[in-house]
Parts: structure tokens; sequence; C-alpha cells
């Protein structure tokens, strides 16, 4: 047999890497129990979604900016999604959690204002654990992955409804209390013509992909930690800190809770004016691969 080409044997060398993980992963799943798992109960169907497709889009950086000790504006940035994004179309309806809570998989939700409509009605009074543990349920259930959104991809779904948190204000302006005026009013309109009764599916509309009722009056929880980052009066990053027991919950604006709080009104907001309500939806992760991964995160794995 003729001798690999310098070029095959580098595509062989990076390729070597991934294939040995993926070897390895199957073996450690098959060791500890993890292929194989079933779910008891008759499968669910799945809930509808939306698929959209891959564009650029712009989106301003998550995470609380200070220069010279006072807030500014995170950047804009451009991504680009490489793939179809296959999202939830409705929040998770309260009595889709309910049948997670009769299997005893789930906490009981604490919902400030108790749905009058389970079956149109989103799920709310949900923290961050309790979404994972139905996210959990749910691809058991279904035999499909489903996870939360990141920021970043709900900012994808949303597209033109998907909150701008700037302050709307010269940040190289010699005057910091113009920046502190601005995040004070900003706050301050936050708090003001607020609806906080959940209502039924379809009540707040559509984004341009079909994502419905995206920043009305419940908050969806993401992956995405809370971030403070401080910058010095050139621009440059002079610390960047992430706190990832807090997540970010996004709606009308954002809002960075601790991942056990239920109701943000009691106190649990970590920063700014808190959410109506809280509940989520979910990502159907597509990746043939996403099933291994999924069972080895639940084993405490870091993949």
């Amino acid at each position: 047999m003729a001798a690999l080409s310098e070029k095959s044997q580098t595509a062989v060398s990076l390729a070597l890497p991934s294939v040995l993980f993926l070897l390895l992963a199957g073996l450690l799943a098959r060791e500890t129990g993890l292929v194989g798992d079933t779910a008891a109960g008759a499968a669910l169907d799945e809930p509808p979604i939306v698929l959209v497709t891959p564009r650029e889009f712009s989106y301003r950086v998550s995470g609380e900016f200070f220069k010279g000790g006072y807030a500014v504006d995170g950047p804009m940035v451009s991504l680009h999604m490489d793939g179809p994004l296959a999202i939830m179309k409705y929040q998770v309806t309260a009595a889709d959690y309910a049948r997670c809570v009769g299997e005893g998989v789930c906490p009981p939700a604490e919902p400030e204002h108790p749905p009058a409509d389970p079956e149109r009605m989103p799920a709310t009074g949900i923290s961050y654990d309790d979404a994972q543990a139905y996210a959990s349920w749910l691809s058991r259930r279904t035999g499909a992955v489903w996870v939360l959104p990141t920021d970043e991809q709900l900012a994808f779904a949303a597209g033109s409804r998907f909150p701008d948190d700037a302050l709307g204000v010269d940040e190289d302006s010699d005057n910091p209390a113009v920046r502190w005026l601005a995040d004070y009013y900003r706050e301050t309109a936050r708090k003001a013509s607020r609806v906080p009764e959940p209502q039924p599916q379809g009540a707040f509309g559509e984004s341009e992909s079909g994502l419905a009722d995206f920043a009305g009056n419940v908050w969806e929880w993401t992956t995405t930690c809370s971030r403070r980052v401080s910058l010095d009066r050139s621009g440059a990053v002079v610390n960047d800190a992430s706190s990832c027991g807090i997540y970010i919950a996004t709606g009308k604006h954002r809002a960075a809770l601790s991942s056990f709080v239920r109701n943000p009104k009691g106190g649990g907001c970590a920063v700014g004016a808190p959410p109506d309500n809280v509940g989520f939806r979910l990502v159907k992760d597509t990746r043939w691969y996403a099933p291994l991964l999924q069972r080895l995160r639940a084993k405490g794995f870091s993949v």
C-alpha cells in the first residue's frame, strides 16, 4: 500500500482526537449505564417548533459593562448561525410542566398568578434548575434532545423582538452623570406599564421566524451566565467576571437571576428591574452526537 501523502497524514492526525474521544465516550457511556436508558410511560409527542434558517444577525453582547465605574453599552457584534435552529414555537405550558411534576421529576411551579387554562397558558414560577429538570425529562420522554437556549440563540430566533439594552448615550462623554441618569431612567421605565398576568398562547404575536410570545410578560431562562466587565478609559478590558450560578432570563429586557429563583419579585433578581414572570422554552439539539453529550453531562462530565 502506498504511503499516505503529507496532506493525508495531517488530515488523519487532526481527525484522530475526535474519533478517539467519541470511541472513549461511547465505551464510558456503556460502562456507566448511560446507553439504553428508557423512560417510564408512553412516549410523548414533540411540541410545536419553528426552524430558524441560518443567517447573520446583530447582537448586543450580554453583560454589565462599566467604564470608570459607570454603566456603558455592551458591544454590538455581528454573529452568524452556521446551521438551522429548532426551537419551541411557544413557551412550555403549565399543563406540560405539570406532567413532569406528576411523574415526580420536576419540582412544583410557584406561579404568582395561577393559570386559568393550563393547556394554553405558559408555565411560570419556574427556576433555572426546574427548567433543566424539565428538559431532561422531556428528552427521555420524546427520545430527542432538548436543552435551554443561550441568549444568542434567543436573539437569533426572536429577530426584531429581541431587546436592545443600549443606554443610548455617548459612553465617551466627559460627564459620567449623563450615563448614570440614562441607566436610572432605563430601569425606571422597565417598571412602568406592566400587565403582570400571563396570557394564553399567541397573545403577544410572533417574530419574523414564527417564534410566539417572546418579550411579552414572561421572561425566558437561558444558559448564558451573568457577566460583569470593567473597562478603562481607553475601552480596554480591566476585569471580566462571569457568575454561572446566576443566569440571564430574557424578555422585554435581560435580567440576571439566581438559578434557584422562581419568583424574582421576592428579591431574587441579581441586577436591575425584576421580570414580571419567569418561564422557558427549549431548543431541540439535532446534532447526531447530542444524546451522548447530554448523557455525559448528566453524569457530571464537562463536554
